[in-house]
Parts: C-alpha cells; structure tokens; sequence
C-alpha cells in the first residue's frame, strides 16, 4: 500500500510529537520497528475495540427501536382498554 503524502493521521502526529527522529526514520527512510510483535498486538487491540463499538452501536439501536415498539404497544392497550371501559 503506498502512503498518500498529503493525508497525516492522528497516529502518524502522535508518534511524531513523542519523537520526531523515530517519526522520519519510520515515514522518511522506512527504517522497521524495533518490535513489529507490539505494533501487531496493538493494531489488533485497535481493531477488537473498533468491532465492539460498531456492536454497541446496533445493541443501542436495537434497544430504542424494541422501546418504540413497547411504547407504541402500550399506547395502543391503552387506547384499546380506553374504549372497553366506555362500552
């Protein structure tokens, strides 16, 4: 994957304002990491929070969705028992 010059990430500023030199040895001369086992670790830590937001997100819109309903249905009973009484 080529990297976009014009497109800076907020990883790529964070890793620079905690050091500039590691920031051009890694973006400029394409020096490796040091310990390529952490950036993996922490990429798939990244991206297992990623997956449970995204879940949270549908569980959250799932719940207002089924108390929508719940309040619709109960309006309804209410309406509906409403009449009963005045028959």
């Amino acid at each position: 994957m080529t990297k976009e010059r014009s497109l800076v990430r907020a990883s790529e500023i964070g890793a620079w304002g905690f050091c500039q030199r590691a920031w051009w040895l890694a973006n400029v001369q394409g020096a490796p990491h040091r310990n390529p086992q952490r950036l993996k670790q922490g990429t798939a830590t990244h991206l297992a929070h990623g997956h449970a937001v995204v879940r949270a997100q549908r569980l959250r819109k799932a719940g207002l969705l089924l108390l929508a309903v719940g309040v619709i249905l109960v309006i309804l009973w209410l309406l509906w028992w409403g009449i009963g009484i005045r028959n």
